[in-house]
Order: C-alpha cells, then sequence, then structure tokens
C-alpha cells in the first residue's frame, strides 16, 4: 500500500517551520516540492536535504488546472510504490493549496494512505501584521478561484498565489465585478521576510504594481452590502396577470377604467397618514404602486412607455429641478427653492402652457383645485397682502349667501355657496393651512363621535327614535372628551 506525506514550508522564514516538518523532510524518500521558489529553499539546501520540485510543470503547461493536474497525477504514481514520499507545498498544507485537496481525494480511491502535517500559514503572520481577528470573519481562496465567488461577500477575503501580473488582472477583473473600482486593498509582499511590503491601493491598480511574483497576496477588507430595493417583483406579477395565461379581469382594464381605482388608493393612503399607523400606511403605498405599475405595464404593450421610462423620468427631473442639490447654484431659504422649481419648470413647458392657470387637472377635489388656483394667481400677484381682506371677504360671501337664502333664490344659493367655501379656501392658504385635510380630518373625527354614540345606544339596547336630541348632544360632547383625555 502507498504512502504519502505533505508538510508545509511556513510562510517565509526558516525558523518557523515546525520541528516535526523538519525531520520529515531530513528522512524523506523522495521530498518533492510543489516550487523550489520559497525562501525556505535555500536553509533547505545548506542542509543537504535532497528534493525534486515541480517549478518545470508551470512552464510546460497553459492553464493552472494543467499544472495542478500534472503535480497530483506523478506525487501519486510515486507513492505507490515508495514508502516514505513526503511533499512538501508552502505555507500550511490545509491553506489554500488545491494540489493538498486534490491528492487527499484521489488518494482514497486509489487506496494510497495521506499523512498531513500541521504548518504554519502566511495567515498567522497577516493576522498580526494587519491586526485581524479571523473570528469575525475570513474568506480565503486561491487566485484561480476568485470567479467563484458569491456577488455579496458576508466576509473580508484573501487571495493568495498571485503568481504574475497576468493573474493579478484576471484578480482584479473578478473582484470589480463585486467592489467599486477605487475600494481600497491591501497587496502584502513576502510575509515575514526581511523584504516585506504592506501596500494599500485602490483596486484598479492592482495590476499595476511591480514584482509581482508568488509570494504575493491580497487583502479585501469586507464591504458592507449596500440595502437596495427593485420593483422587479411587482412589474413581473403585473406582466403575468396581463398575459394571456392571466387574470381576465386585469387584461380587460384600460387607462380610464382604472381612473377611479387610482383615487381610492390615493385617499386610503390619506387616511392611513391621518391615523398614523406605519403598517397601514405601507400597505396602502403598495396599493398606490400598484396601480402606478398598471398603467405603465398597458402603456408599455402598446409601446408608449415603460415603467423604467417613468422611473428615470421622475429620477432625472428630481435632478434638474434641485441645482442647489446636484449643481452649483446656492439657495437661502426654502422660499428662494419654490422659486427656483417654478422658473425650472416654466422652461421645461416653454409655450406648452398660455395661461397662468394651465396645468391644473380638472379631476382634482374641488377644494384641493380651488387652493391650487388662488396659489397659481398668487404667483403673478393677483392675490391680497395680508389676512385682514380675506375675513372680510368670507362675511361678504356669506351676507350674500345669507340674503338668497332668505329670497328662497334657489337658483343663486348654490353659486354663493360656493364662494363661500372658495373663500374659505382662501384663508386656509394665508394660514398655511391644506383645506382639504383640514377637512378630511374633521370628517374622521364626525366618524369617531358618532361611532361613539352608535356604540352606546348598542350597549344600552336603545334605538335612535328612543333618544331626544338633548341626549344625543350629551353623548357627542361625551366623545369630544374622550379625544382630549385619550381615552
Amino acid at each position: 500500500m502507498g504512502k504519502i506525506t505533505i508538510v508545509g514550508l511556513g510562510p517565509g522564514a526558516f525558523g518557523l517551520i515546525t520541528v516535526e516538518t523538519l525531520e520529515r523532510l531530513q528522512s524523506a524518500e523522495p521530498l518533492l516540492l510543489r516550487t523550489a521558489k520559497h525562501p525556505t529553499v535555500a536553509k533547505i539546501r545548506e542542509r543537504g536535504i535532497e528534493f525534486t520540485s515541480y517549478d518545470y510543470v508551470y512552464e510546460e503547461k497553459e492553464s493552472f488546472e494543467e499544472v495542478y493536474n500534472t503535480i497530483v497525477n506523478d506525487c501519486l504514481a510515486q507513492a505507490a510504490v515508495r514508502e516514505n514520499l513526503v511533499y512538501a507545498v508552502p505555507g500550511s498544507p490545509l491553506v489554500a493549496e488545491k494540489t493538498v485537496t486534490l491528492i487527499r481525494q484521489r488518494a482514497a480511491e486509489q487506496g494510497i494512505m495521506v499523512t498531513v502535517l500541521p504548518g504554519m500559514s502566511f495567515l498567522e503572520v497577516l493576522y498580526t501584521r494587519l491586526s485581524i481577528d479571523p473570528i469575525d470573519g475570513l474568506t480565503v481562496l486561491d487566485a484561480t478561484d476568485v470567479a467563484s465567488l458569491p456577488s455579496e461577500l458576508a466576509t473580508s477575503l484573501v487571495v493568495t498565489q498571485i503568481y504574475n501580473r497576468h493573474v493579478a488582472s484576471e484578480v482584479k477583473l473578478a473582484l470589480m465585478d463585486r467592489y467599486p473600482d477605487d475600494y481600497e486593498i491591501i497587496v502584502v509582499k513576502n510575509l515575514g521576510l526581511p523584504e516585506e511590503e504592506i501596500l494599500p491601493i485602490p483596486l484598479f491598480q492592482l495590476d499595476r504594481i511591480a514584482n509581482i511574483d508568488h509570494l504575493t497576496s491580497l487583502y479585501v477588507p469586507w464591504k458592507p452590502p449596500v440595502e437596495t430595493f427593485t420593483l422587479d417583483p411587482i412589474v413581473d406579477v403585473m406582466a403575468k396577470l396581463r398575459s394571456p395565461e392571466g387574470c381576465v379581469w386585469d387584461l380587460e382594464q384600460s387607462h380610464s377604467s382604472l381612473r377611479r381605482y387610482l383615487v381610492e388608493e390615493v385617499y386610503e393612503v390619506l387616511e392611513a397618514i391621518d391615523l398614523q399607523r406605519g403598517d397601514k400606511l405601507c400597505e396602502e403605498l403598495g396599493d398606490l404602486l400598484l396601480q402606478i405599475v398598471f398603467h405603465a405595464r398597458i402603456a408599455e404593450e402598446a409601446n408608449i412607455f415603460s415603467m423604467q421610462q417613468v422611473v428615470d423620468g421622475i429620477a432625472e427631473k428630481m435632478v434638474r429641478r434641485h441645482p442647489h442639490v446636484f449643481g452649483a447654484t446656492s439657495v437661502q431659504d426654502a422660499a428662494e427653492v419654490v422659486l427656483n422649481w417654478d422658473a425650472i419648470k416654466q422652461q421645461e413647458y416653454g409655450n406648452e402652457r398660455i395661461s397662468v392657470l394651465d396645468g391644473i387637472p380638472k379631476e382634482l377635489p374641488s377644494l384641493m383645485r380651488a387652493n391650487k388656483l388662488q396659489h397659481k394667481v398668487a404667483k403673478v400677484g393677483f392675490d391680497w397682502d395680508d389676512i385682514q381682506p380675506v375675513w372680510d371677504k368670507i362675511q361678504e360671501e356669506l351676507t350674500e349667501l345669507k340674503l338668497a337664502c332668505s329670497e328662497e333664490k334657489f337658483g343663486e344659493m348654490e353659486g354663493e355657496l360656493g364662494d363661500v367655501l372658495f373663500s374659505i379656501v382662501n384663508l386656509a392658504r394665508f394660514l398655511k393651512i391644506d383645506a382639504e385635510v383640514a377637512l378630511n380630518m374633521t370628517n374622521n373625527k364626525f366618524i369617531q363621535r358618532f361611532s361613539y354614540i352608535e356604540r352606546h345606544l348598542d350597549k344600552n339596547n336603545l334605538k335612535w327614535e328612543e333618544v331626544d336630541t338633548g341626549r344625543l348632544d350629551l353623548l357627542w360632547n361625551e366623545a369630544k372628551k374622550q379625544e382630549k383625555t385619550g381615552f
């Protein structure tokens, strides 16, 4: 039965070879070195230890795979007929040594016994020089295996045996798929030797450093993952729903048929904001996003635009309209930001908008539309200088409404009520209150108070017709007190 002993020559200095390994080197018959290009070899020669190296294989073969297979096959062939064959590798036999891995696998198939002696690797020196604690996580691999790295590595990385500039270039290109081009890495050369070098450099310079050889390795600090998100899941779901194998209802929808759902989802988002419920807001924003993706999918099927164009378009617009953030423009306050925004909008639309009031959607809720109209005309100076005339205008419109009602002029009453509401929106604008939001808050408040009364009647088995207005007023005031106390 054949036998092979595998030992390590340590990280560089002869004094780092273990006593047990040195004894095996001295008694080996034969001693085979993966490479004689190692700092300890000169000392081995001085002690009269004979050996054969496989350096010639590196010169004959075109790929590292061929090199490793040739070395392994020859070692096993000799071990099959020798009792005391010793195979020595740089560093530790069990750290980034591809030939050792292959020998152990194939030896078991051929019935050859393998003994591996522990040895010191260059990693122990690396830990000391760079103050690394491997318990924090470390991935070590041969330069030829860098391309197999996962896109997101959860540890720091050590790449060993960067033999030459060509290998360094391949390692650089593989790492640049996973790290920024200027990511700082550390090149370590001749660890443990007098000519030791530790070079922090940007990744793109890896194959430009001088004197790259078999004693060149690389340390890549851990890069925390960047939190990202993608619209792909919902875009893919919508594409499936709109496909021939999808949903009949979704296939029948158009931009027009979806209008009401878009409006509904917007108001449900607003309700979630008013309720101050994060979970509800998250859900409703998802529903609103679904409507956007739905419309984008319909447009894409008609070759009008895609979801990507929607995303890119708004991103470009935000950059364009924020020159104080993405450009060299300076602003003093938020008011100046608004002025810049309006000026940029005017440049973008050019002659498309002739009237000051152009660009206000007709489908907006009336309170919101009134607010938009007043904001637009105020920008060109059609506005009062202070709030007092606004109060006066409200009183004037109320008087006209009362008069129309007293004279039972029903055709005028509707118009006068509209004037009152329009003037109230103007007051809200001066007070910097959104009238739509304010009214929505009142609606919700009314629902809460009315629900309190309903629960009271139900609890006491009372019907509405059994309760007079005085009792209802008391219950209403109780509901108001609860709002203030928080109970």
